[in-house]
C-alpha cells in the first residue's frame, strides 16, 4: 500500500495547487446545492400539480359507462376494491395494520426519516451484492398510498424522492384517518382482490367491519405480499405470519398476551362470498372506449381504469346484448365452428357505435385481439361500391348503363383475366345487375376504363387505408397488399346512408372526473362529404337488390327493407378451388345504420379449409337476425329511392310536376319497360344528372 499512497501524494502534488487556485471545491458545492435546489422545485411542482385533493373522490370512485341514452351500462377498474368508509374497518384491522405496517403513523409527516435511511442503506447493498431483495421497508402508510396512487414499483432514488414530497402533499390535504382508509381501500390483496372491504368477503366472508383479531391479523400480514402470505394458496405462511402479526400487536399494546395466544390457537377458516364485479358486461364495447379514451384523449390505461371517471358512450345496451348472444349461438354461423367473425353496428348519422363483437370466444381476454376494429382484411366485393360503382356514376353512367360480362384480358400485357365466381358468364348486363350479383368482369371493366387512380383516390376518400402497392386493377375486387377492419368498412358505407356524408365511427361522446369537471365535452361528430346526394341515391337503389334478387338474398330481414353489399374472398392456400372461400363478408345498411359483417379463416385453418360459398351458407343466419333485433330499436327510417327490380307503377303515377324530383330519387324505375326511344332519352337525362 506505500506505492498507492505514494503515487497519490505525487498526483495531488501536481494537482493540487491547480485545484485550490481554481477553487474546484467551492464549485462543487455550488454545483450540488444548485442541482439540490433545481431538484427539490421539481418534486414541489409535481407534488402540487398532482390535483391530490382529488385523490379521496378518484380512489372512493369507480370509472363508470354510461350508453346513448344516459343509462349507466357498467363498470370500469383495477386496483380498486369496494370503498368502505373508516368506521366501517374493524378496529381490529386497524391495530393490526398499524402495528405490523406502520406503528408511528399518527406521529409522523408522511414520511419517516429512520426508514427512508434503512432502505437506502438495504439498496446500497443489494447493488454491491447484487442481491435482487427488495429494498423496502422505509415506506409509511402514506408513502405505499401514494405508490400505489401516482407511482410505479420500481425501486429508485427518484421514485423515493417524488414519493415523500407527494407524500408530504397528502398530509397537508387529508386528515391521517382518511389516509389511513385511502390506503386500505387501495391496498391489494391477491387473488384479484383490492382494498380491505373486498378481501374481508374473499377470504372469510364478512365485512370489513366484522374481522375477527385473527382475520384482521391474517389480511394485514398479506400486506408486505400476498402472493406469500394469502391463506388460499399458502395457509402455512399465511398462519405464521398472522402469528406474527399478533406479537407486533402485543408489542404495541394493542392486545394483551391471552389474547393473542388464543387468538394464534384459533384455526383459519375460509369462506369466499366474494362477487367479482360482472359490470364489465360489454367487454368488446369497452374494450373499445379504453382505447379511444387513450388514442383519441391521451388518457392512460391506468386513468381510465382508476379514476373514477363517468364515461358517456354511443353505446345501445339492447344491441350490444342481442349480437353477444347472438355469436354465442353456433347457429349462426351455420355450424362453421372453425372460423372466427366479428360485427359492428354504427348509426349512420353520426357515426356513433352502437355494438360490436371483435371475435368468437369462451374467454374474453381484456383488451385483446379485436376483429371488429383492429383487424386488417381483404373486403372482397364489398368495396366495389366505392372503389368502382360511385366514382362511375360521378362520371356520367347510370345504374342503366350495360357493361360486357364475358371474359377478357385487362391491363398493358392482357395479364389480368378475371372470372366471376362460378366462371358464370352471360350477356351484357345493366350496372345495377352486375353490382347486386357481384359480377367480377364488369367491375375491373369499370375500373380499367376510368383508370385505377380514380378508385384508389375515392377509398382514400372514403377512410380506407390504402398504400400505392394497391393501384392495381385487383382493387376492383378487394385485392389489397394490406386490408381493412370491419369499423372502417362500416364508417365508409354511411355515406351511402346518409346522403354522401360519411361519418367517423366513435365511441365516446363525454367524459366527467371524478370532481365533476368535464374533460371531454361532447366532440361534434366528425363528418365529410364524399359524394353527391344523388350518387348516394343511386348508389342506395343499385344496393337494395343485393338482399332481394343478389348475392344477400335469403339473409334479408323480415319485415325490413335494407341495401347492402357481400362479399368474398379466394383461399389461395387451399388447393379445394370449386371451394376456396377465406372471408365472408356482408354490409348492410338503412338510413339509420350500418352493420359489418365478417367471417374468415385464420392461422392453420385456412391452410386446409375453406369457407362454404355464399352468404347464406356462411353467416347469413347472423346477419338476418342480427339485423331483426336491431332495426326495431331505430327510428325505422325509410329509404326515398326504390329498387330497380321493382314494377313501374309508381312511376307511372307521378305528376310532371315532379319530374325532377323523380329524376334524383327515383329515376330508373320502369325507365328499362318503356319505349325505346324515351329509354335513350332518359339515359341522356340521368347522365346529365349523375354527377
Amino acid at each position: 500500500m506505500t506505492w498507492l499512497k505514494s503515487t497519490i501524494k505525487k498526483i495531488w502534488d501536481k494537482l493540487g495547487p491547480i485545484w485550490r487556485r481554481w477553487q474546484f471545491g467551492r464549485l462543487l458545492i455550488v454545483l450540488f446545492m444548485t442541482l439540490f435546489l433545481a431538484t427539490s422545485v421539481y418534486l414541489v411542482v409535481l407534488a402540487k400539480t398532482a390535483n391530490v385533493e382529488n385523490l379521496e373522490a378518484t380512489l372512493s370512485a369507480t370509472t363508470e359507462i354510461y350508453d346513448d341514452e344516459g343509462k349507466k351500462a357498467g363498470e370500469l377498474y383495477s386496483q380498486k376494491g369496494t370503498y368502505v368508509k373508516y368506521d366501517q374497518i374493524s378496529q381490529n384491522m386497524r391495530d393490526a395494520v398499524l402495528s405490523i405496517e406502520d406503528r408511528n403513523f399518527y406521529h409522523e409527516h408522511g414520511f419517516s426519516v429512520k426508514g427512508i435511511a434503512r432502505a437506502a442503506l438495504m439498496y446500497v447493498r443489494n447493488k454491491v451484492t447484487g442481491s435482487n431483495a427488495i429494498s423496502g421497508g422505509g415506506s409509511t402508510l402514506t408513502q405505499q398510498l401514494v405508490k400505489n396512487a401516482y407511482l410505479t414499483q420500481e425501486q429508485t432514488f427518484t421514485r423515493k424522492a417524488k414519493e415523500i414530497f407527494l407524500s408530504m402533499q397528502v398530509e397537508q390535504d387529508y386528515s391521517k384517518n382518511k389516509i389511513f382508509t385511502m390506503y386500505l381501500n387501495n391496498a391489494w390483496f391477491g387473488n384479484g382482490v383490492w382494498g380491505v372491504e373486498d378481501a374481508a368477503q374473499k377470504y372469510f366472508g364478512v365485512h370489513a367491519s366484522q374481522l375477527t383479531t385473527a382475520q384482521a391479523a391474517t389480511l394485514a400480514g398479506m400486506l408486505t405480499s400476498p402472493a406469500q402470505f394469502n391463506p388460499i394458496d399458502h395457509p402455512k405462511a399465511s398462519d405464521a405470519r398472522r402469528n406474527v402479526v399478533l406479537s407486533t400487536m402485543v408489542a404495541n399494546k394493542k392486545l394483551t398476551k391471552a389474547q393473542a395466544s388464543a387468538a394464534q390457537a384459533t384455526t383459519t377458516v375460509l369462506h369466499d362470498t366474494y362477487n367479482a364485479s360482472g359490470e364489465y358486461k360489454y367487454p368488446w364495447f369497452f374494450d373499445s372506449v379504453i382505447s379511444e379514451a387513450i388514442k383519441t384523449y391521451g388518457l392512460t390505461e391506468s386513468d381510465v381504469m382508476n379514476r373514477g371517471y363517468k364515461i358517456y358512450t354511443t353505446l345501445n345496451q339492447e344491441d350490444q346484448t342481442n349480437l353477444q348472444n347472438d355469436f354465442d349461438n353456433d347457429a349462426m354461423f351455420n355450424y362453421v365452428n372453425n372460423a372466427q367473425a366479428a360485427s359492428i353496428v354504427l348509426n349512420a348519422k353520426n357515426g356513433g357505435v352502437r355494438a360490436i363483437v371483435g371475435g368468437r370466444e369462451e374467454t374474453h381476454t381484456f383488451r385483446g385481439y379485436n376483429r371488429a376494429n383492429q383487424a386488417l382484411l381483404s373486403p372482397g366485393s364489398t368495396i366495389k361500391p366505392i372503389v368502382v360503382y360511385a366514382p362511375a356514376l360521378q362520371r356520367g353512367y347510370s345504374i342503366d348503363s350495360e357493361l360486357p360480362n364475358k371474359v377478357m384480358s385487362f391491363g398493358v400485357n392482357g395479364n389480368f383475366t378475371p372470372n366471376n365466381a362460378g366462371n358464370v358468364e352471360t350477356a351484357d348486363v345493366p350496372m345495377y345487375s352486375a353490382l347486386e350479383h357481384s359480377y367480377n368482369i364488369p367491375a375491373v371493366y369499370l375500373l380499367n376504363k376510368m383508370g385505377v387512380s380514380v378508385g384508389y383516390n375515392s377509398a382514400i376518400k372514403f377512410g380506407l387505408p390504402l398504400t400505392s402497392s394497391d393501384k392495381t386493377l385487383s382493387l376492383a375486387l378487394g385485392g389489397l397488399s394490406s386490408g381493412v377492419s370491419p369499423q372502417q368498412m362500416a364508417q365508409a358505407y354511411t355515406a351511402f346512408a346518409n346522403d354522401g356524408v360519411m361519418s367517423q365511427a366513435h365511441y365516446i361522446t363525454k367524459i366527467v372526473d371524478a370532481t365533476g369537471k368535464v374533460i371531454v365535452n361532447t366532440p361534434k361528430a366528425k363528418q365529410t362529404r364524399v359524394i353527391s346526394s344523388t350518387v348516394a341515391d343511386n348508389m342506395t337503389r343499385m344496393m337494395l337488390g343485393t338482399y332481394t334478387n343478389g348475392t344477400g338474398v335469403g339473409s334479408a330481414p323480415s319485415g325490413y327493407t335494407i341495401a347492402g353489399k357481400t362479399g368474398t374472398t379466394e383461399n389461395s392456400l387451399d388447393q379445394n378451388n370449386a371451394n376456396s372461400s377465406k372471408d365472408s363478408w356482408a354490409m348492410a345498411y338503412t338510413k339509420d345504420i350500418v352493420e359489418a359483417t365478417w367471417m374468415g379463416l385464420e392461422g392453420k385453418n385456412a391452410q386446409s379449409n375453406s369457407l362454404p360459398l355464399g352468404l347464406t351458407s356462411t353467416m347469413g343466419p347472423l346477419v338476418k337476425t342480427s339485423l331483426e333485433q336491431i332495426l326495431p330499436n331505430t327510428s325505422q327510417s325509410t329509404f326515398t329511392v326504390t329498387n330497380p327490380n321493382t314494377s313501374t307503377s309508381s312511376s307511372d303515377s307521378s305528376s310532371s310536376s315532379d319530374i325532377w324530383g323523380t329524376i334524383q330519387k327515383d329515376f330508373n324505375t320502369g325507365v328499362k319497360k318503356a319505349v325505346d326511344g324515351a329509354g335513350k332519352l332518359w339515359d341522356t337525362v340521368t347522365g346529365l344528372f349523375g354527377q
